[in-house]
């Protein structure tokens, strides 16, 4: 049975710190107690379990990762047909708009956990006990990642510091810059890592390494945005040499390598920062955020599969025609991603925009035990948000931009040996040559993960995307609720209208 990040009741989770229901029961019912400022965060016990509900969310982010795969060129939207999931195929389209529900859940998802972290932020000083200082380093660090996916997502957003959102803050509050958004995620990342422990409290929990590694990545993207902070670069490489040498991570070889995303190599030496799943806590298309099992999963699965090792799903995320042509021959990554139902010993029937090709990474596999609900919407199946591979060719992109070739190299390398098994296909580039065979390798190692979209965006190689239009797809639409909700203070990103 899966763990849990912390031993607690879940079903807690809150309700009274961000309420994202899945009916209108809950309005409706007399609370003769309710949770408050006033009367919450009195022990360790009760920041444990904010601190639960702040993690929990992270499950929610599913979405951001299969929405942001079919956003890429690595893959269709597929589905049953060209209405299944009219939001996803308008992304896949690159024809969304601010009406689209589907970027509305990434909107109000991961403003939830925003909102469940600055709660324990609010009341940091409240109670004192032995251990605190932790609680709020994963606090500030949960923040940052939620912020940091709505700021790759949208841009600027409206923030609000170590505070909760509240009724009216819509009409006060206004959009931030992307460039204040990234200061606020570092600056929470930078008060974070001293009060990290180096090994997780209990699996799942954020590290030192894992709150290091994620502003690494921060201040790559911050490296791109405006005028462009060449600095950024060079910060990057540091906080990246600290995760390596820190030498608690290690790339997975052989036949572990080729097994990373089965169950028996979650939470291994790769992993840096990983969300945790389980099927134990089923649920239903009337409530996806309420799953506590990887629903993308489900939906990336062969339609009617019969077969060997996995099991049926919904046939969405499709691998683009190309797709296995990327992998030269004798790169094992191509076993470790790509599913090809032509030589699987198995049997589906295909559905919209087929092209036999499955990501082997996040589809059901078969189980020893049935999941609670619906077992399409409650897969296991954890999803490394940090590997130690993507680690590597960060500080190796990052150290290609500062001029260290050697390290650029050598780092790039370590991803391509793993590969082959050999030192037969090393990269001996350097420059801007070097910088795009990182990017290459990047795309290799990493698909099926939910980088691709931002990657190109990030590096301006968007217009590498079918359908995307430069100047206006590096964004997402701000959801025309919350303009709306906003009387209109805060703006709609370019390009589109409300």
């Amino acid at each position: 049975m899966k763990r849990k990040i912390i031993t607690a009741i879940l079903a807690f989770s809150l309700i009274t710190i961000v309420s994202v229901s899945c009916t209108d029961d809950f309005v409706d019912r007399e609370i003769p107690y309710s949770i408050g400022s006033d009367n919450y965060f009195n022990s360790e016990e009760e920041y444990n379990k904010a601190l639960i509900a702040a993690y929990d969310i992270l499950q929610s982010t599913y979405v951001n990762v299969i929405l942001g795969e079919i956003a890429s060129d690595n893959t269709f939207a597929g589905g049953a047909d060209a209405n299944d999931v009219v939001g996803w195929q308008q992304v896949d389209d690159m024809t969304h708009n601010s009406v689209n529900s589907n970027i509305r859940d990434v909107w109000n998802w991961m403003f939830s956990g925003v909102n469940r972290a600055s709660y324990i932020l609010e009341f940091k000083d409240k109670t004192e006990f032995e251990g605190k200082a932790q609680i709020i380093a994963e606090a500030r660090f949960l923040r940052a990642y939620y912020q940091f996916e709505l700021v790759k997502w949208f841009g600027g957003i409206p923030m609000k510091g170590d505070a909760r959102f509240t009724l009216g803050d819509e009409l006060v509050i206004p959009r931030s810059t992307a460039e204040e958004v990234y200061e606020a995620i570092e600056n929470d990342l930078l008060l974070a890592i001293p009060d990290l422990n180096v090994n997780a409290p209990q699996v799942g929990r954020v590290t030192k390494g894992a709150a290091q590694a994620l502003l690494g990545k921060v201040y790559l993207y911050h490296a791109t945005v405006g005028q462009g902070h060449s600095e950024k670069y060079a910060e990057a490489a540091s906080m990246f040499e600290q995760v390596i040498g820190s030498g608690k991570f290690s790339l997975k070889q052989g036949a572990d390598y080729l097994n990373l995303f089965e169950e028996a190599q979650e939470n291994s030496s790769e992993s840096v920062f990983e969300v945790q799943y389980t099927d134990v806590e089923g649920a239903g298309f009337g409530c996806l955020q309420c799953s506590e099992g990887n629903v993308a999963v489900g939906f990336s699965g062969p339609r009617s599969y019969e077969g060997p090792l996995f099991t049926s799903g919904f046939s969405f995320n499709i691998p683009v025609p190309e797709a296995a042509g990327l992998f030269e021959e004798g790169d094992n990554r191509l076993a470790v991603t790509i599913l090809d139902m032509s030589d699987c010993g198995c049997s589906y029937a295909p559905a919209h925009e087929d092209t036999g090709f499955f990501n082997r990474k996040y589809i059901p596999r078969t189980r020893r035990t049935e999941a609670a609900g619906d077992k399409n919407l409650t897969n296991p199946n954890n999803y490394r948000a940090i590997r130690y591979a993507d680690v590597l060719l960060m500080a190796a992109e990052a150290y290609s931009h500062t001029g260290n070739t050697a390290k650029a190299q050598q780092y790039v390398n370590e991803v391509v040996r793993r590969a082959y098994g050999n030192q037969d296909h090393d990269i001996t580039s350097s420059g801007t040559a070097l910088t795009q065979d990182i990017l290459k390798e990047r795309r290799k190692e990493l698909f099926g993960e939910g980088h691709r979209f931002f990657d190109l965006v990030r590096t301006g190689q968007g217009s590498l995307i079918p359908g995307f239009s430069t100047g206006k797809n590096e964004l997402f639409p701000i959801p025309n609720e919350e303009i709306r909700f906003s009387n209109n203070l805060w703006t709609q990103n370019p390009g589109y209208t409300n």
